[in-house]
């Protein structure tokens, strides 16, 4: 079906005006909402040039603003020449429609939940994340069929031929079937995808590197730290989602312990939950890890608000209970005063800049830490003809003693307690 048809990277980019309701329970401010609102339609392709707000209890049920704020809503259409307006909260479809028929064609009405989706299909790059995004599309259009066979049921009205047939709802219908079929091929295709992702994801479970995981706000610079701990040269842009493919990667410890590490699609506030729900295969991953790195944009004024949005996802796909470590990235941005204030804030965090390189050694040192906390004591007698579980146990254990005995090699070693329970035939007696 392809990307939505929403916001488009034009070269005359789309101008758009961007629409918040300040309601008392709030997590974040009017404002900074619409400013990250605005950073996402950068992502997209268009232009903001303007901004509109209202402060209600709760959003009006017919047009999510009042009539009042409707009528300066068209005004500002029509004098800043608008292509799209976006508003920064969910709209049911029947207030889209609404406000469609209120501004008019050709302007466009669409959500945060459309921008993201949009945002989604212009990065999804493997099959998996392809039909990710098409199918939380796909769920979000189906309840908006609607109008675009109206002009078929104007003609039903005046009687006379064709008005016996009903044809202008039979193709509404024809519509939303041919979407409902589309959403049942979508879902199958992808339980073919998670059944081999699950093959793999057992075969990391029984693989006894360590494995790390990091999450975080969208532009926190994951992938940029995945690089410098790494030294690989996954793609790292100044843009939201610009990750959206989990990635891994393998480094050694200091000492040769071998661990994993797996960069994942970044959270947002507002988040739509069809999206997390349609991505929760490829978050996994994250669930799966023996360490979380929480990465936070050390340099945001909103790196509280933030972490509370991450925190709320990996709540929802069940990683919260995951041992985690909170990393204070972007350090180079701060200034001596503030970097003393983070640290008084999270005296268990680690604060790094990816950019420069600066406390990278300390994260290292912080995962190595981890890394043991979560190692089992084991006295093995390895025979000799099982040389590759010897380099095994070197790699990603700590061996703390070695001898060679007439049996095999007895070792003690320290290793994770899920590769522990593989090594039972080989304990000492």
């Amino acid at each position: 079906m392809g990307r939505f048809p929403f916001v488009t990277t034009e070269l005359e980019p789309e101008r758009a005006l961007l629409v918040g309701v300040e309601q008392r329970d709030m997590r974040w401010p009017v404002e900074r909402s619409l400013d990250e609102l605005e950073r996402l339609a950068d992502t997209a392709g268009a232009l903001a040039v303007g901004r509109l707000t209202q402060r209600l209890d709760r959003p009006n049920p017919r047009s999510f603003i009042g009539s009042g704020k409707l009528e300066e809503l068209i005004g500002l259409v029509h004098r800043l020449d608008i292509d799209v307006v976006i508003f920064d909260d969910d709209l049911t479809p029947s207030q889209q429609s609404v406000l469609e028929k209120a501004v008019g064609e050709p302007v466009k009405i669409i959500d945060r939940t459309a921008l993201i989706l949009d945002i989604f299909g212009l990065h999804a790059q493997t099959r998996e994340g392809r039909l990710q995004v098409q199918l939380a599309q796909l769920q979000y259009l189906l309840p908006r069929l609607r109008g675009m066979w109206s002009h078929l049921a104007k003609e039903q009205t005046r009687g006379g031929i064709g008005s016996r047939f009903g044809q202008g709802e039979t193709q509404l219908e024809v519509d939303r079937r041919l979407v409902r079929n589309r959403i049942a091929v979508v879902k199958r295709e992808l339980k073919e995808v998670e059944k081999r992702r699950g093959v793999q994801s057992k075969e990391r479970v029984i693989s006894p590197a360590f494995r790390v995981a990091l999450a975080g706000y969208t532009n926190a610079g994951k992938s940029s730290l995945l690089n410098r701990l790494t030294g690989s040269n996954v793609l790292a842009q100044d843009k939201l989602f610009a990750t959206l493919d989990p990635t891994t990667r393998a480094y050694h410890l200091p000492g040769g312990r071998s661990m994993t590490v797996t960069d994942t699609v970044g959270f947002i506030q507002k988040l739509p939950h069809g999206l997390v729900d349609a991505f929760k295969s490829t978050l996994s991953e994250v669930r799966d890890a023996d360490l979380l790195l929480k990465v936070v944009d050390a340099s945001d004024c909103n790196l509280i608000r933030q972490l509370e949005a991450v925190d709320r996802v990996l709540e929802e796909i069940g990683a919260d209970k995951v041992r985690s470590c909170i990393v204070l990235n972007k350090g180079d941005l701060i200034d001596e005063l503030e970097r003393r204030d983070l640290i008084r804030l999270f005296p268990q965090g680690v604060l790094v800049s990816a950019a420069t390189g600066d406390g990278i050694d300390d994260l290292v040192g912080r995962i190595s830490l981890e890394a043991s906390a979560l190692d089992t004591l084991l006295d093995l007698v390895v025979p000799y003809k099982e040389g590759r579980l010897l380099r095994t146990l070197h790699e990603c254990g700590t061996v703390l003693q070695e001898e060679y005995t007439e049996d095999g090699t007895r070792i003690t070693v320290k290793v994770p307690m899920r590769f522990a329970n593989t090594l039972e035939r080989y304990r000492a007696h």
